[in-house]
C-alpha cells in the first residue's frame, strides 16, 4: 500500500514533464521557420507529373495492379530519394512522419530503415556528411543538428531507405536564408534488389546508388525492389518513361540462371526500342560472401554469372549498342567482409561497389 502514493507522484512528475515538453516544442516553433519538401519536390522520384497514390510513393499510382503486388508494395519506401537545399542556418530541425511503425530491422538500424541522412558541399564543392536522424517512433520531431560552422551551403537530405514518408519538412531559425533546389532532369536509374533498395546500409546515404549520385553529381533514381527486382517487363514499362542518362539493370540477386535466360534479352530490347541511345549496364550479382564454403550457392551465382553473359553477348551480336557489363564476382572485395549476412551489403560493401560502378558509369555517360 506504501507504494500506491509513490506511484501517483511519479505519473504526475512524468505528465508534468510531458506537459511542459510540449510547451517548449510549442515555443521553440515560434522561433522556426517550416519547409516542407514537397513544394520544391525530391529527385529519386520518377515520373512526377503523374498522379500518386501518396506524395512520396516511387512508382506513379497507375503501377498498382500492373507491377506485381510485392513490387507495388515496395514502390512505397523512399528509398533513393533526396531533397536538396541552400541555407546559412547553423542549426536544423526536422518533422516527419513515417509510413509504417517497422523503425529498424533484425540486420540493419534505424538509421538506415528509416532515418533521414544529411549531407552538405565543403568549401570545394565537396559532398560531406553531416547528420542523420535516430528515430525510435513512427513521428519524429526533433533538433536536426545544431553548432554548424558559419556558412552559406547546399544540403542534400536522403529520406528513409527501407520504410516510407507521409510527411517531411526541415525548420531553421527564423531569420535564416533557405533557398529550395528543385530536382534535376536525367538520373541514372538503377532497377534491382534489396541491395539496390539499399540493405543493410547504416544511413540512406551510404547506399551505392547514393555515393554514385555524389561523385558523379547527378540525380539517381534507386528503383530496387527486395526480392523482386526480376527484370519484370511491367516494370520495364515505367523504365522506359523516364527520360534517363543511363539504365543500371542488377536484377540477378533474386533471380535464377533460367529466369536471365528468359528475360533479360526481352527487358534490354524494350528499353532499346523506346530508347535507342540511352547506356544500358547489366550487372551480375555479387557473390555471397561465404559461398567459398558453400559449394551449392557458389554454384548458383556461377550459373547466374554464365547465363548473364550469354544474354550480353547475345544482345551484342545482334548490333545492340551502348550496351555495358559489370562482373559480380569481386563487388564485396576478396575478403568475405564486404557483407552483413553474406548476401546484403554492410557500408564497406557498398563503398567496394561504388568503386566498381564507376569506371564503367563514367564509360557509359560519357558516350551519351
Amino acid at each position: 500500500m506504501r507504494t500506491f502514493p509513490t506511484l501517483l507522484f511519479v505519473v504526475a512528475i512524468l505528465s508534468l514533464s510531458s506537459f511542459q515538453s510540449l510547451v517548449a516544442q510549442d515555443k521553440t516553433d515560434d522561433n522556426i521557420d517550416w519547409y516542407d519538401v514537397t513544394q520544391w519536390g525530391v529527385e529519386g522520384r520518377i515520373l512526377p507529373e503523374q498522379d500518386r497514390a501518396r506524395w512520396f510513393d516511387r512508382l506513379p499510382a497507375s503501377a498498382e495492379g500492373k507491377v506485381t503486388p510485392a513490387v507495388w508494395g515496395l514502390s512505397r519506401d523512399s528509398a533513393g530519394m533526396m531533397a536538396r537545399f541552400k541555407t546559412d542556418a547553423t542549426e536544423f530541425w526536422i518533422d516527419y512522419k513515417l509510413k509504417d511503425g517497422g523503425i529498424a530491422m533484425p540486420h540493419m538500424p534505424a538509421t538506415g530503415v528509416s532515418g533521414v541522412d544529411l549531407y552538405a558541399r565543403d568549401e570545394d564543392g565537396k559532398w560531406k556528411w553531416v547528420t542523420v536522424t535516430k528515430p525510435t517512433a513512427q513521428t519524429v520531431k526533433t533538433n536536426w543538428i545544431s553548432g554548424l560552422a558559419p556558412g552559406h551551403r547546399e544540403f542534400a537530405a536522403y529520406l528513409p531507405l527501407y520504410n516510407g514518408i507521409e510527411s517531411l519538412k526541415i525548420g531553421v531559425k527564423k531569420g535564416s536564408q533557405f533557398e529550395e533546389i528543385a530536382p534535376r532532369e536525367k538520373p541514372i536509374v538503377f532497377y534491382g534488389t534489396s541491395i539496390t533498395h539499399g540493405a543493410c546500409a547504416s544511413r540512406p546515404g551510404m547506399v551505392h546508388t547514393a555515393i554514385l549520385g555524389r561523385w558523379f553529381d547527378r540525380p539517381v533514381a534507386n528503383l530496387g525492389f527486395s526480392g523482386n527486382g526480376r527484370m519484370h517487363k511491367e516494370v520495364g514499362d515505367y523504365l522506359v518513361q523516364v527520360d534517363a542518362a543511363a539504365y543500371v539493370i542488377d536484377c540477378l540477386p533474386n533471380m535464377g540462371a533460367t529466369d536471365v535466360a528468359q528475360r533479360c534479352v526481352p527487358l534490354v530490347k524494350q528499353l532499346r526500342a523506346a530508347k535507342p541511345d540511352t547506356p544500358i549496364i547489366l550487372v551480375e550479382d555479387r557473390r555471397n560472401t561465404n559461398d567459398w564454403i558453400l559449394p551449392a550457392r557458389h554454384q548458383h551465382h556461377t550459373a547466374n554469372h554464365a547465363a548473364l553473359k550469354k544474354a550480353y553477348q547475345e544482345l551484342t551480336d545482334a548490333g545492340v549498342k551502348n550496351l555495358y557489363y559489370i562482373e559480380g564476382d569481386h563487388l564485396y572485395g576478396d575478403d568475405t567482409e564486404g557483407a552483413t549476412d553474406a548476401s546484403h551489403a554492410s557500408d564497406l560493401g557498398f563503398m567496394r561497389q561504388a568503386e566498381i560502378f564507376k569506371p564503367v558509369l563514367e564509360k557509359a555517360l560519357g558516350s551519351n
